[in-house]
């Protein structure tokens, strides 16, 4: 997994603090690990990497997934509307539409889909890719985990 994300001033490496906002920047990420809290079953097969980018906010993340099972594109396009449309809600989006980093500017959920934009390789090996506006999708879950609190 590969992260493509936006430039910050909290970056802990030398090599991330040299005027970050003209250059791309490889860098540690936690995206993987985090991933696996979510959703147990990589467990210890999913590693990633980030790149740091000379762009205001949104993040991407390429994902080269080997399935364990052979499946066509279409599934997978499936898999991920389920998932969009499950519980818990407004955690995941999908997108149709042939977006760049801007146009996922402000959205809610942790991370969209981007349909158009994987690569299905062979039933075995596809590339997806998932667009997130950190900022604005971890204060819509914040909101939401207060509201839900209050409520009980």
């Amino acid at each position: 997994m590969a992260t493509a994300r936006a430039t910050m001033a909290s970056l802990k490496e030398w090599r991330g603090g040299r005027d970050a906002t003209w250059k791309i920047v490889p860098s540690a990420t936690g995206a993987a690990k985090a991933v696996e809290k979510g959703i147990p079953a990589p467990n210890g097969r999913l590693a990633g990497m980030a790149f740091r980018v000379p762009t205001p906010n949104v993040s991407v993340v390429d994902l080269t997934a080997r399935l364990e099972k052979p499946a066509a594109y279409e599934q997978l396009r499936a898999a991920t509307n389920a998932a969009a449309e499950g519980k818990p809600n407004g955690l995941l989006g999908r997108t149709e539409a042939e977006v760049v980093s801007t146009d996922m500017n402000g959205v809610a959920p942790m991370s969209v889909f981007a349909v158009k934009a994987g690569i299905y390789l062979n039933d075995r090996f596809a590339k997806l890719a998932s667009w997130c506006d950190d900022g604005t999708g971890y204060s819509h879950k914040v909101l939401a985990l207060v509201a839900h609190t209050s409520a009980h």
